[in-house]
């Protein structure tokens, strides 16, 4: 979502690294920059006033100017100021030694809520292993309490309703006396929404807060609402205090203002993020390292923790066992590529490493569709077939394709490239260079 932003900012970046040295105007010219680029990101009038001023205090201090590399001086100021812009330190719930820890989900109609808390019990219970219990408290939206037990019972956790007919206020006084009985470790209650903020949605707030007297209340604001998301953020502060903010649709198309506003202007930080449509595309929101993915730095950290929740340690030396001895088979490869297409989109995942970041991947279309095309390729083939492709010849292209809906030209070279892919892990795995010349024939 910050792809525009990045852009600007990395261009007006790279120029100031260019110079040997730095003077005052320079870095007014510079700031005048960031300063363009943060308003069209739709960032907070206010926000951006602040940040470049503490940006330029900062810069045209005795710590930048006459420095050896002035440039990498600013370009260090502008990610620390952007990770401080956010909150700095990542945060998340506590805890109660008290079970259950109680969660408050709050927000408007269309942000996301719903399927927000099912998202949050999938995370508590995957990342903490904690018993997870929702309370369906939404009573007015249609098929609101069909769709969260759909959503929740798909991430694992146990939901308590009682139907449209029940007293929200009840129902969550309900649930949390269930959730104590069945020994849940969190109970999350699910409450309504509104088309905007009213004196009744409030006021049912308040109540319920006094039901179950929850340890974290989180709002739900949609990040493509841009500054709305930012204003309902502090009309909701202004009468149910809440501990910190949820930010949804983070993989849209948005400029980015919500979410580098909402701190700044509420005084609450983004502990959650949604990145996706999928259950399991949320995670804790990490101020410093959606900062360095904005400033093109990459984000190892993201990325390692992504591939160790799909790949075990068994797992992995089972690969780099097949892959010394040579035995990796297209069997092999196509559990590879389903593992790290969990890990989320392509592009994505290559906007965290270092060097494909920020401007080395404008332009560069991922295609998506060509994995599932490889996967369908896989699949037709027989067991035998995908152990030992060099037995896949003529008509057992011909029927590979048939099966797949692919040409008999795409079969080939799948065939081709793993062979060429085997080659190279062969070479590798007895440690020596591979001949490129001959990997190309």
């Amino acid at each position: 979502m910050f792809d525009a932003l990045s852009e600007k900012l990395q261009a007006t970046l790279s120029d100031v690294r260019g110079h040997g040295t730095l003077t005052e105007d320079d870095i007014k010219k510079a700031m005048r920059e960031i300063r363009l680029a943060l308003l069209e990101a739709d960032v907070n009038f206010k926000v951006v006033k602040e940040f470049t001023a503490t940006v330029r205090e900062r810069s045209t201090g005795a710590d930048v100017i006459g420095q050896l590399n002035p440039g990498q001086q600013v370009v260090k100021i502008v990610n620390e100021e952007l990770a401080a812009l956010m909150g700095g330190a990542s945060a998340g719930i506590s805890f109660s030694p008290r079970p259950p820890t109680v969660v408050l989900m709050a927000g408007l109609q269309g942000s996301g809520k719903t399927t927000a808390t099912a998202k949050l019990a999938r995370h508590l219970a995957s990342e903490h292993g904690s018993s997870v219990a929702v309370a369906a408290c939404d009573v007015y939206r249609p098929a609101a309490v069909d769709q969260l037990v759909k959503v929740a019972g798909q991430a694992g956790a146990t939901v308590y309703e009682k139907g449209t007919d029940a007293d929200p206020v009840e129902i969550a006084r309900w649930a949390l006396d269930q959730a104590k009985m069945d020994g849940k470790d969190v109970l999350i209650v699910d409450t309504a929404g509104r088309l905007h903020v009213d004196a009744s949605l409030m006021d049912e707030l308040v109540k319920i807060r006094g039901a179950v007297k929850p340890h974290t209340i989180l709002l739900v604001v949609d990040a493509m609402t841009g500054q709305d998301a930012v204003n309902v953020a502090q009309q909701f502060g202004e009468a149910v205090a809440f501990d910190g903010v949820v930010m949804t649709k983070m993989d849209g198309d948005a400029r980015g203002g919500a979410a580098l506003s909402v701190k700044a202007v509420t005084g609450k930080p983004i502990l959650f993020s949604s990145t996706g449509e999928k259950l399991d595309q949320f995670e804790r929101f990490h101020p410093d390292r959606v900062a360095q993915r904005i400033l093109g730095m990459g984000d190892v950290l993201s990325f390692i923790e992504k591939a160790e929740q799909q790949f075990d340690s068994d797992q992995a030396k089972e690969l780099e066992r097949k892959l010394r001895k040579n035995e990796f088979t297209l069997e092999d490869f196509l559990a590879q590529l389903k593992q790290i297409r969990k890990m989320g989109p392509l592009t994505t995942l290559l906007g965290m490493i270092p060097g494909f970041a920020g401007q080395q991947l404008k332009g560069l279309k991922v295609d998506e569709k060509e994995m599932d095309r490889i996967e369908a390729i896989i699949l037709s083939m027989t067991p035998q077939e995908r152990r030992r492709p060099e037995l896949i010849k003529g008509s057992r292209r011909l029927r590979i394709a048939k099966g797949s809906g692919v040409s008999v030209q795409q079969v080939n070279q799948l065939v081709k490239q793993f062979a060429q892919m085997r080659k190279m892990m062969k070479s590798l795995g007895s440690g020596r260079m591979p001949d490129m010349q001959q990997l190309m024939k």
